[in-house]
């Protein structure tokens, strides 16, 4: 199969992306105990809560995708 001009493009998944956050110690820690409670990883619940105030901020982009499962997959039932 050739690709032709007139089929739609696949989008390819973006790669996520890496930032470098600066955090008082406290702050972290205040966090991390957070994600724990909440079986996050700190990362997870950074985004977590940014996409949450984006969203109330009403300036989450409609493209987002949902959040990535973390840990073990699923079972799959054969």
């Amino acid at each position: 199969m050739t690709d032709s001009p007139e089929e739609t493009p696949r989008r390819r998944p973006q790669q996520r992306k890496q930032v470098l956050l600066r955090l008082d110690p406290s702050v972290y820690e205040a966090l991390a105990r957070w994600a724990g409670d909440e079986l996050r990883s700190a990362n997870a619940q950074i985004e977590f809560l940014l996409r949450k105030a984006l969203a109330e901020a009403g300036r989450l982009p409609k493209e987002t995708g949902p959040l990535p499962r973390r840990g073990r997959p699923p079972v799959s039932e054969h």
